[in-house]
């Protein structure tokens, strides 16, 4: 336990010590938060788009922040790696368990602060616009975004482990597109129809978003196969991540 702690403690600053991650983690879901208020201010109220009102933005601005987390985590496994950091630390009792969780511990810790920060200030810009957010509906919608935090810090881990410091920031900005703009985070999949909705389906992340929206409007009539879904692709990549990244220590050590 001692290893996990002192492992985790180190991947903690590297993530605090990164100017990057405040801004991209904590600062810019915050930015994009108010600008889409912005917006939805200026959209007639006869067109009924109320995919940036208050209430609908608050959950998928949630899923868009974490997939930064997504990066970071990618940066921080890949940087180790092409710097042999870890090559040296398996010369060490440590076990790809302890490295794992090194990993995860930390960034869940950073994603789970982003997610309340940004609910946070979702419930105050409600007060503000005056549309009505329920503080309990917002708690749930934290609890049904852990399975998206998990997935996402398992994607880093997985592309980290697989490319190298220069390409897996590319790969992660591929994901954080296909996330924003497939997850129904911009647009009304569901007014929109037809093969993107269908493209969506396929996807976690415009489950993870319904699961969001739906959690924290306390309306849970469909809600439960969104979060299945969302569950169902947060343990394949786990166990995809774990098993490349164990695959890929035994081949360092050989």
């Amino acid at each position: 336990m001692n290893k996990i702690s002192a492992f985790s403690a180190r991947n903690f600053k590297e993530i605090i010590r990164d100017p990057l991650s405040y801004i991209f983690c904590l600062g810019f879901p915050l930015v994009m938060l108010i600008v889409m208020t912005v917006i939805n201010d200026g959209i007639p109220p006869q067109t009924g788009m109320t995919i940036f009102r208050i209430d609908n933005l608050a959950g998928g601005i949630a899923v868009f922040g974490l997939t930064f987390v997504m990066l970071f985590t990618c940066l921080n496994v890949a940087k180790d790696r092409s710097g042999a950091f870890l090559v040296r630390l398996y010369a060490t009792p440590m076990r790809s368990e302890d490295f794992i969780l090194g990993y995860v511990l930390p960034t869940s810790l950073l994603a789970v602060l982003q997610i309340l920060i940004t609910l946070a200030a979702a419930f105050v810009v409600s007060l503000i616009v005056g549309i009505e957010l329920n503080v309990l509906g917002l708690l749930l919608a934290l609890l049904s975004l852990l399975p998206t935090v998990v997935m996402m810090i398992a994607l880093g881990l997985l592309f980290g482990t697989l490319f190298s410091e220069k390409a897996a920031p590319g790969l992660c900005s591929i994901v954080i597109s296909l996330a924003s703009f497939l997850g129904g985070v911009w647009f009304d999949a569901d007014g929109l129809g037809g093969v993107m909705l269908k493209i969506c389906e396929v996807l976690p992340f415009y489950h993870a978003v319904k699961a969001a929206r739906m959690a924290s409007a306390l309306k849970f009539d469909g809600y439960l196969p969104h979060l299945l879904i969302t569950l169902a692709y947060c343990v394949a990549i786990n166990v995809a991540s774990v098993i490349v990244f164990k695959s890929k220590m035994k081949a360092d050590l050989q």
